[in-house]
């Protein structure tokens, strides 16, 4: 894969597009891909704008500059997370395309003696009716390059009527994936370069008191043994050689400050605390006068466990330390970040750490990390090996054991009824850790509230006057960090079941009410409504089955999806089909949104129905998928996606398919069993 530095640069109009005397079309991405299809939407805006042909458009990866390819949406930052690369770019993007479109034309009308007015471009092709003259971007590319670039007000962007190509299902620039040709970290071979694996400890909390490496020195293809703040680095001529070797290391470690705890004992306290008070989040009217004065009052506690990322591309990194500065080779999601971490640990400039930016092999936020953990494993190592190119791996078990994860969770819900079914008040109590709390991003906490912990709840929008949510920060020495959707992972499943609940105590259709308290918000009744009409909301099913809807809006898209299940005598139960709807603004990509909420369904149905990190006596107890299992090929039920049409500006589509399928499930168990269910992963 050809970086941005690789790009033809004949055409150089602006930091996005590269033109080439070849004719080949450069299109230059500062987002990730991760598989989220960042490099076919990115690229179609720049094409539509331009009047491209998709044939002859690369995607690139953009070199970390956070000056040039900034984040619009985060500030002076360059980075990918929260569904965001559409969003910001949308425009952006357009303009990259249409500048440069504007100045093929000016070259065109130069070279030809014509008003620019008279001329059209049309698939990568310019042209003078009048005269019979064309010319492709290629043949223009150098003169392009010497006309004035055209001030932004001056560049005018296509009517939405005019668009050709967003809105239509143009083939990903990514395949490469499915030919083997697509370049991931793990790929990558320099010359000289030696493979790193470090020993970290059995419990967080704990730190190397002595070590012994003679048998690991003395192991075949071994070069050195060095100690580094997280670990024990074994460094050889090859992965195997490097894990032979760290299984010969006798290491003592001081655990006098680890962790200690169980699961269970963390969720003991964790469910003593929700029936306390935290920090408030919300507070609309008096939900304690209206609950204590409400005809019925159901409670819930939920609970939800520690998760891992588990990415199909283990944790990794190639990291190169010279006299010069240094160089990374990685699947980047937050390249301001790790320059900043990186330069503080060599003493460098940002400028003298050079990112080259890969395909990631998904991440779901582990590669998004404040502390750019493994990065800056891999250059403590590389720092001690001047000159050496070092690829540092971290194998699943490695992750599993010593990585992050999305915090466990308590959530303690109270509803108010009154004697005709109205919903007179709502009390929700989040308990778990802090995403943001040690990170730069810390300063986003306000009165003890970390909004990423009870979005989804706090933003609650069904028509209930008094609703109080509060929040209460724990500290465990389990490292955690934002996981696809983030905290809305499980404040969707504490609402939607919640609110189900609430309609089946009121004798309510679910569907009815949740249209009835969502008057107002057109967006969200748009797709619940798109859902259940497409799922047949209403209709029979076979003995043994349910029906379960929910509705859910994270990063500004709406999803709404119905599940339906099958549960056998057994209690054995199967998601037989799903039906969704989105709202996710203009749809750039129509193949690529389906795609992710395909995804993104799968991927929230694992921790739905198996996936759970647990601790015994301070270890992770899981570390591969045998016991982490994620969903199978042969357990992905029937999935239609719906889009809503829409002239809304795009918003993002790679997380907010998860959150709404496991509250879905869970409703539509509800429905076959008569059973609630609060904790995930789902025990039927």
């Amino acid at each position: 894969m050809a970086g941005a530095e690789g790009a033809a640069e004949s055409f150089a109009p602006n930091a996005f597009v590269r033109i080439g005397a070849d004719n080949r079309v450069a299109v230059v991405i500062k987002h990730v891909e991760m598989g989220q299809g960042t490099y076919t939407g990115l690229a179609t805006l720049v094409t539509e704008e331009l009047d491209a042909d998709w044939n002859q458009i690369d995607s690139v990866g953009a070199p970390a500059d956070g000056k040039r390819y900034n984040n619009l949406n985060w500030g002076p930052m360059q980075g990918t997370g929260g569904s965001s690369a559409i969003a910001n770019s949308f425009q952006q993007m357009r303009m990259a395309g249409a500048t440069a479109k504007a100045m093929l034309v000016a070259a065109a009308a130069q070279s030809w003696s014509v008003p620019t007015a008279e001329i059209s471009v049309s698939k990568g092709v310019v042209r003078h009716d009048a005269s019979g003259k064309q010319a492709s971007f290629g043949d223009l590319a150098e003169l392009a390059a010497t006309q004035p670039v055209p001030d932004a007000e001056k560049v005018t962007l296509k009517d939405p009527t005019e668009f050709t190509h967003i809105g239509t299902s143009l083939p990903r620039k990514d395949l490469g994936k499915t030919d083997g040709t697509a370049v991931f970290t793990q790929d990558v071979q320099l010359d000289g370069m030696l493979t790193a694996l470090v020993a970290h400890a059995p419990r967080f909390g704990a730190f190397v008191k002595s070590f012994d490496a003679k048998a690991a020195k003395a192991s075949d293809g071994v070069v050195d043994v060095i100690e580094i703040p997280t670990g024990i680095a074994v460094i050889a001529q090859d992965y195997w050689s490097a894990k032979v070797a760290r299984d010969k290391l006798d290491i003592e470690w001081d655990q006098s400050q680890a962790m200690s705890r169980s699961s269970e004992q963390i969720m003991k306290e964790y469910r003593a605390q929700s029936k306390k008070k935290g920090s408030v989040v919300r507070n609309d009217g008096s939900a304690s006068d209206a609950l204590a004065s409400a005809d019925t009052v159901i409670e819930a506690t939920y609970e939800f466990p520690y998760l891992a990322h588990a990415a199909m591309e283990p944790m990794n990194c190639v990291a190169l330390v010279n006299k010069d500065g240094c160089e990374i080779w990685n699947g980047e999601q937050f390249q301001s970040i790790d320059q900043m971490n990186i330069g503080k640990l060599l003493g460098l400039p940002v400028e003298k750490v050079k990112l080259n930016m890969l395909f990631a092999g998904g991440s779901f936020g582990r590669r998004a990390n404040p502390a750019s953990d493994y990065l800056v494993e891999a250059v403590h190592i590389a720092k001690a090996k001047m000159g050496t190119p070092i690829k540092l791996v971290w194998s699943r078990e490695d992750d599993m054991h010593a990585g992050y994860f999305r915090p466990a969770y308590v959530h303690r819900v109270r509803g108010g009824l009154d004697a005709e079914g109205n919903i007179v008040g709502w009390e929700q109590h989040i308990v778990g850790q802090s995403i943001l709390t040690g990170t730069p991003f810390g300063q986003g906490i306000k009165n003890g509230v970390d909004h990423s912990s009870v979005e989804g709840a706090s933003t609650l929008p069904y028509a209930i006057s008094n609703i109080r949510v509060d929040v209460t920060s724990t500290e465990e020495k389990v490292p955690v960090l934002w996981w696809r959707s983030v905290g809305h992972t499980h404040t969707a499943y504490s609402t939607e079941t919640f609110i189900d609940e609430l309609a089946a105590k009121a004798g309510q259709d679910p569907v009815d009410l949740r249209m009835k308290l969502l008057d107002g918000h057109p967006r969200w009744q748009g797709v619940l409504k798109l859902a259940a009409d497409k799922a047949g909301w209403g209709k029979a099913l076979p003995k043994g089955w349910g029906r379960g809807i929910a509705v859910h809006e994270s990063f500004n898209s709406y999803v709404a999806q119905v599940a339906e299940v099958s549960v056998a005598e057994d209690g054995k139960f199967k998601v037989e089909r799903v039906v969704c709807a989105v709202d996710c603004g203009v749809p750039i990509n129509p193949d690529v949104i389906r795609a992710q909420m395909e995804g993104g369904i799968g991927f929230g149905l694992a921790p739905a129905l198996f996936s759970a990190i647990t601790f015994k006596d301070g270890k992770v107890v899981e570390s591969n998928f045998h016991n982490y299992q994620v969903l199978r090929i042969n357990q992905m039920p029937d999935v239609e996606v719906h889009i809503v049409p829409s002239t809304e500006p795009p918003t993002g589509v790679g997380e907010p398919g998860v959150p709404p399928i496991a509250p879905a499930v869970a409703n539509a168990l509800a429905a076959a069993t008569g059973k609630r269910y609060y904790s995930l992963p789902i025990k039927v």
